[in-house]
Formats: structure tokens, C-alpha cells, sequence
């Protein structure tokens, strides 16, 4: 893991006071060009950016299991060799289904079509979350500030864990690198009941402002809700003890929160990311954006079709914070011309040859943050 170049004269802690308006340096040519080579790739073959067919029908196999799982947890599992499984495989599902299908509608990559998107993105209203407040935290935040503190809320999680250096190092972080892996587990728990609430009522993701829903999205907001709390609760309760719709809930959502915080922790809390800080007098990131985004970024098991099938993409993180307009299906391809581009202008494409290799990069990170 390389020395972050001149740390002394960054901006160490954010916390300090609220985060300034941060640009990044002026484009060096590289995202131009890489821009006219996957243009290109997609004018001399037969890709399409949006509206493939591939992930029509990746979006009807997950939305059928989805409802599959559920009618035979809710209605047919009478015993727990068989409600563990089922449990296990729907957190697996609904994870799957904000990777894929929430997660490209909310980044207008699923179709050309806008209410298609804004369709598929209330996906994640489906499954509990809120999508009007993911797209400024994450479309918005984190996209743009890529793994820089006070500005990625995507590595705030309080006194619980420092993940950035510029985050102050507590007593209990020495044993992060173990804990850290089981508060995972709760962060579907913590989205269901708090953070979406926080935020509405704060009007604030963190410390930072963010326009409140109102009309239309607030209507999604509590119908979104009101829809999902149906079906994690009401209607099992007409079938169930509660102490059993609890546990299955729970379990549920234990893999739902693991699933999702290890894929994208995988992504950017490892030794090979980058967590640059702005220049304190000018509040600029050195790179521009498209460098910083590729250096603050990690892929991994890209020679896994299994893998990139069921975390949509993701594993292509690269790509995806490069283009995260064009469908997922399409990283793959867009990699060998993302790589290459970085071969020839010098600048760093990181990588995890495994899903493994990348888990343990995110535990030693952990454990180094802990300790220094």
C-alpha cells in the first residue's frame, strides 16, 4: 500500500467544521479519451448502453425467486431446517435485487426510458429502504466524493469504526478488524427503522443538507414503507407467532446487511484504495475526477460470471464509477478498454484477482486503521 503523497498539507478531519464546496483538478485528457474509446466500443459492436435484454431478463428472475422465497417462507415452511435456508437465500435475492435492478434505475442505466428507471429504482422501496434518499446519498455523495471524509457518507459509521485515516482513532478500533464484520449484519436493520427516518426528519444524510421529499417522493417515501413493513410483518403475522416472524425478519435482514455492506466495502475500504483529502488553501483533489475515481476504487473476481451476475456488476466498481449510466451488463467489456486506457496514460487500475483476496484486504485495512 503506497504512502498517501503530502499529507501534511491536507485538511485532516472534516468534523471539524461543516465541508466546504471541493472541485477537483482540471481534466488531464485521460477521461476524454477513455470517454471516445468506450463510445467507440459500443458504435463498432452490438452493445447496448441501456435497454439490454440481458437484464429484462435478470430483473424477471429476481423478482419471480423474490416471490418465490417469500410464498414459501410466509405460507409453507413449517419447520427450521427449512425457514434458515429460505431466510438465508431471500436475503441473498433482495440484496440482489437493490445491486441490480435498483441500483441501475437509480443511476438512469436501465433504460433510455425515464419512468422506467424511476420505476426501477423504487425497487429499493420495495425492500425497505427509501430511493429518493439513497440517490443523494449515494448517486450524489458519494459518486461525486469518491472516498474523500466529510464528503463520502458511505465511510461515516460513527464511533464504531474508523475506515479513513483522517478519521480519529478510538481506543476500541484496535479490534475492528473482528467486530466490524458482525455490525454488518444490522445495517438493514438500522435502514428499516432509523437512518430513513433521520434523514427526513433532519433533512440531513450526515452532516450535509439535502433537498427533503416532498409531493410525489414523499408519497413514495410512506408508501414504499408502508408496503414493505406489510410484507416483512402483517402478513406473516396472520400465520405466524411473533417471536418467529421476528427471527425470520432478522435473519433475513442479518444477510441482507452483510451481503450489501461487504460488497461495497470490498470496493473502496481496502489497502489498495486511495483516500485523498482536498488541498487545505484551495480545496482541491489533486487528480481530476476520472483518475480519482479509478484510484479510489478496487475491483474484484472479474473472471467470475457467477459473481457479477448476482451483485450486479459490481465487482466492477471501476467501470461503474466511470460510467455509471450504462448497464451493468456491460462492464466486462468496458473493462478491457478501461484497463488498457490506464496501462498507456500511467495511471493506477487496482483489482482483487477473488472475492476472498478482496475480503482479506478489506481485514488487514481494518486492522491497520486500528492501530495507527
Amino acid at each position: 500500500m503506497q504512502e498517501r503523497k503530502g499529507s501534511q498539507q491536507f485538511v485532516i478531519s472534516s468534523e471539524q467544521e461543516p465541508a466546504k464546496k471541493l472541485k477537483f483538478a482540471k481534466n488531464s485528457g485521460f477521461q476524454t479519451e477513455l470517454r471516445r474509446r468506450v463510445d467507440q466500443l459500443f458504435q463498432s459492436s452490438d452493445l447496448r448502453e441501456r435497454d439490454c435484454s440481458q437484464m429484462y431478463m435478470k430483473t424477471a428472475i429476481l423478482l419471480l425467486s423474490l416471490i418465490g422465497l417469500y410464498t414459501a417462507l410466509v405460507f409453507f415452511a413449517q419447520t427450521w431446517w427449512q425457514v434458515v435456508p429460505l431466510c438465508i437465500a431471500l436475503g441473498v435475492i433482495t440484496a440482489g435485487i437493490g445491486f441490480s435492478i435498483q441500483h441501475d434505475g437509480a443511476h438512469h442505466a436501465y433504460s433510455n426510458i425515464a419512468w422506467v428507471n424511476k420505476l426501477m429504482s423504487m425497487g429499493l422501496d420495495l425492500i425497505g429502504g427509501s430511493s429518493y434518499i439513497w440517490h443523494w446519498k449515494h448517486d450524489v455523495l458519494h459518486h461525486t466524493y469518491t472516498n474523500i471524509a466529510g464528503y463520502d457518507m458511505d465511510l461515516e459509521v460513527g464511533i464504531f469504526g474508523r475506515l479513513s485515516p483522517s478519521h480519529p482513532r478510538l481506543l476500541f478500533h484496535r479490534w475492528q478488524h473482528y467486530y466490524l464484520w458482525l455490525l454488518y449484519g444490522l445495517l438493514a436493520i438500522k435502514w428499516h427503522f432509523y437512518d430513513d427516518f433521520y434523514c427526513l426528519i433532519t433533512g440531513k444524510i450526515g452532516d450535509r443538507a439535502y433537498p427533503r421529499p416532498t409531493k410525489g417522493n414523499l408519497a413514495i417515501f410512506f408508501g414504499g414503507k408502508l408496503i414493505f413493513f406489510t410484507l416483512a410483518f402483517a402478513i406473516p403475522l396472520l400465520f405466524h407467532s411473533v417471536w418467529q416472524v421476528l427471527a425470520g425478519y432478522t435473519l433475513v435482514a442479518v444477510t441482507l446487511g452483510i451481503v450489501l455492506s461487504v460488497v461495497f466495502q470490498l470496493a473502496h475500504v481496502v489497502e489498495e484504495a486511495n483516500f485523498p483529502l482536498p488541498v487545505q488553501e484551495v480545496n482541491v483533489i489533486e487528480n481530476d475526477w476520472a483518475i480519482h475515481q479509478i484510484e479510489t476504487t478496487v475491483n474484484f473476481s472479474r473472471n467470475n460470471p457467477f459473481m457479477t451476475w448476482l451483485v450486479g456488476g459490481l465487482n466492477f466498481q471501476v467501470e461503474h464509477h466511470l460510467f455509471p449510466n450504462i448497464c451493468h451488463v456491460n462492464y466486462p467489456a468496458i473493462s478491457k478498454v478501461v484497463e488498457q486506457t490506464c496501462l498507456e496514460f500511467g495511471v493506477r487500475y487496482n483489482y482483487h484477482t477473488s472475492f476472498w483476496a478482496g475480503c482479506l484486504s478489506h481485514f488487514h485495512w481494518l486492522r491497520r486503521m486500528g492501530s495507527t
